[in-house]
């Protein structure tokens, strides 16, 4: 699996940006307190916003109708991680 890196000093990726994006997250200071990514250096910022895009926060509409909220997401996203590692 080809892994690219968006946040070194976290080791967050970009797989991973675009997860905490789709589940909610819309902003880089979103994404920096679902996964700390931007919050060491900073020198990530620039490529969380641009995989962040214009349209990547989900609507109010999409976001009451049952979908996980972030934490949710992220002791899913952890377990998932782990299990890659192993």
């Amino acid at each position: 699996m080809n892994r690219v890196y968006v946040c070194s000093c976290f080791g967050i990726t970009e797989r991973q940006v675009k997860q905490h994006a789709e589940n909610g997250a819309c902003t880089p200071r979103q994404i920096a307190s679902a996964c700390k990514a931007g919050t060491d250096c900073g020198s990530c910022v620039r490529r969380i916003q641009a995989l962040l895009g214009r349209g990547a926060c989900p609507s109010r509409e999409s976001a009451d109708q049952g979908r996980p909220l972030l934490s949710e997401v992220l002791v899913r996203d952890e377990a998932a991680d782990l299990d890659e590692a192993a």
